[in-house]
């Protein structure tokens, strides 16, 4: 489902004309909440490496970062050394002086936009961070993941949204809200599920019979 297809069903199943900032907004909240309630691997992005400054212990996170899946350092070009996430009063508590270098081992969010690295670094070599974003939205991309593979989700979470800001009827708004909630519980099924798993390590699904 496209986006045109996307508003134009969320116009007919309401009955009700929309401004196209109003059906952006739905569409936009709806795309949020689903992102953080289901793992999938279109949230999951490869930063481009970024070169250590040696003897400086921070490193400028990517403008779209949210979460890290891992940190490592990029030893002589060719060996992942991966980090252990702590906190900031770890790290300055472990190497209480700055000045000191070496090879980091931990690394902490010390801010939205800062990696702060234990110990500071005494190369050059680049730290590769794998991280959590928001993918561009279906209403300014062409085509999405969710959009493709799981509209009903986002197609029933942006009604959710419709319907609340229209003030419909109590009852409306609770069918959509459970079709939602069911819809991402199939979801989930996919991201926190069959994505994460294969027959060899976890056999076939399979259902116990009496």
């Amino acid at each position: 489902m496209n986006y045109t297809e996307l508003t134009t069903n969320i116009a007919d199943i309401c009955e009700n004309t929309f401004t196209a900032d109003q059906l952006a907004m739905f569409t936009q909240q709806a795309e949020q909440k689903i992102y953080n309630t289901v793992q999938f691997p279109d949230l999951r992005k490869v930063g481009t490496p970024i070169a250590m400054v040696s003897g400086t212990a921070t490193i400028t996170l990517p403008t779209d970062f949210l979460f890290p899946y891992s940190v490592a350092v990029i030893s002589g070009g060719t060996d992942y050394i991966y980090l252990l996430q702590k906190d900031t009063n770890f790290i300055q508590a472990a190497y209480p002086t700055p000045a000191t270098t070496g090879v980091p081992k931990h690394y902490a969010l010390q801010n939205a936009t800062t990696l702060l690295l234990g110990p500071t670094p005494n190369s050059t070599d680049n730290i590769s961070i794998e991280y959590g974003y928001y993918p561009e939205s279906i209403v300014t991309a062409t085509n999405t993941w969710l959009g493709d593979t799981f509209d009903s989700a986002l197609l029933n979470g942006a009604l959710v949204e419709a319907l609340r800001f229209m003030k419909g009827e109590e009852d409306m708004v609770a069918v959509y809200d459970k079709l939602y909630l069911q819809s991402i519980g199939l979801l989930k099924q996919l991201g926190d599920g069959k994505l994460r798993q294969d027959t060899y390590r976890s056999g076939q699904v399979r259902d116990r019979v009496g």
